[in-house]
């Protein structure tokens, strides 16, 4: 576990929430205890839940941030707050486009650059679905997440095939000429469902290489390139859609072959790629 993880949390819950809680816990084996001035206190691996009569909720050990994130927020509290304290207080909510990409370091599956557009509203919509980059989720929860964006929010998708990949690699000449094109791509379709002005991309090359291959539409628009620009939540919710895409793709091409193809760059990769 990482020393920035959290091991405590503290929230009021509802007498139904309460029960439900409850219920889930002895589900999963819970050992049960009495605590002063508690309902009830129950203890399971890496975790201790003590349910006070008011209805304040102590939620401690080294499960607490998966056991919070994964379950008591989306299932019983309905929001989505435990490690996004400060960026709630501080979240800019104008209105943006954002921009990732998927597969860049895979051996197998497409390229995929994802575009999602939101404004203020949206911003809210993307905390309560519990959007973050795409790495810092299970891939249940990334194609659970694309699902509800993908219904609500202006989005657009630019696949790369490993055919189109290569011809492309072979016109540009290396990587990041080739990802600014895909950028632009996935920039320049969503702007065909949207009028916005701003984009935040990450900084993997020049600006220069981004903006030049925007076409009459991409050339309206403002771009701001960052470091670990995943950080802004609607880049992390653009990381998700490709990752989900990436994700689908892959297991299409799995059943198409009948070989289950393992993802990124290992010997496992270069053994299945070999058989």
């Amino acid at each position: 576990m990482s020393s920035d993880e959290k091991k405590s949390y503290v929230c009021q819950i509802k007498p139904a929430q309460k029960r439900k809680l409850e219920a889930y816990l002895k589900e999963r084996g819970f050992e049960f205890r009495e605590i002063d001035h508690a309902d009830f206190g129950a203890k399971g691996k890496g975790l201790s839940v003590a349910m006070y009569k008011s209805g304040k909720l102590v939620v401690q050990g080294k499960s607490t941030e998966e056991f919070v994130q994964f379950y008591l927020e989306p299932e019983i509290l309905g929001t989505v707050s435990f490690g996004y304290e400060e960026v709630l207080q501080t979240e800019n909510l104008d209105e943006r486009i954002g921009v990732d990409e998927s597969g860049k370091g895979d051996y197998f599956g497409p390229l995929v650059i994802g575009s999602v557009y939101s404004d203020g509203s949206g911003i809210k919509s993307l905390k309560s679905f519990g959007v973050k980059d795409c790495k810092k989720l299970t891939i249940k929860k990334v194609l659970e997440i694309d699902e509800k964006i993908r219904k609500k929010f202006k989005y657009s998708v630019v696949t790369i095939g490993p055919e189109r990949y290569n011809a492309l690699y072979e016109k540009m000449g290396n990587m990041n000429r080739l990802l600014a094109w895909g950028h632009a791509r996935a920039i320049e379709n969503l702007l065909y469902k949207v009028k916005c002005r701003k984009v935040i991309v990450d900084q993997f090359c020049k600006k220069t290489l981004v903006l030049d291959s925007l076409m009459k539409r991409g050339k309206r628009v403002d771009i701001e390139q960052r470091h670990h620009a995943e950080e802004d939540i609607v880049v992390a919710a653009a990381s998700v859609v490709a990752r989900a895409e990436f994700l689908k793709r892959m297991q299409a091409l799995s059943e198409e072959i009948k070989v289950e193809l393992p993802r990124g760059a290992s010997k496992l990769v270069d053994e299945t790629a070999c058989a």
